[in-house]
């Protein structure tokens, strides 16, 4: 289901869907990965890495599946939905959307917000057959 609603997402993001994968690990990778990679250090829920060319969309996307759990639970979201909103989050970010400002953060939001509710229809069209 995630890959046609990603693949989904991409196109209609007028865009070409490429190589993409996610990466699910811990807390303590991610953190690493963020050290050596972006010299930050500090726990994060994704990390995008982005191989993005001639308008093909291509990317590592890794998530830390402890942070995504805890923000489930501190936003009340369940664990499914708030996997599914840092997977589209990471795409987002290799179509070109940041969340650096407010601005951004805003826009990001709705897009992730606009995605899953597409996922949601996916989902319960499926459920019915």
């Amino acid at each position: 289901m995630h890959k046609q609603w990603i693949k989904g997402a991409i196109l209609s993001e007028g865009a070409v869907p490429g190589d993409l994968n996610f990466v699910f690990c811990s807390d303590p990778c991610l953190l690493e990965v963020n050290r050596k990679f972006l010299g930050h250090d500090y726990y994060t829920d994704v990390i995008t890495f982005d191989y993005v060319e001639d308008g093909k969309i291509s990317g590592d996307v890794m998530i830390s599946v402890d942070t995504v759990l805890a923000n489930s639970k501190e936003y009340g979201t369940g664990f499914d939905n708030e996997l599914s909103r840092v997977m589209i989050h990471g795409v987002l970010h290799l179509l070109g959307y940041d969340d650096h400002n407010d601005e951004d953060v805003r826009i990001m939001r709705e897009k992730e917000n606009f995605y899953l509710s597409q996922l949601q229809g996916i989902l319960k069209g499926a459920a019915s057959h």
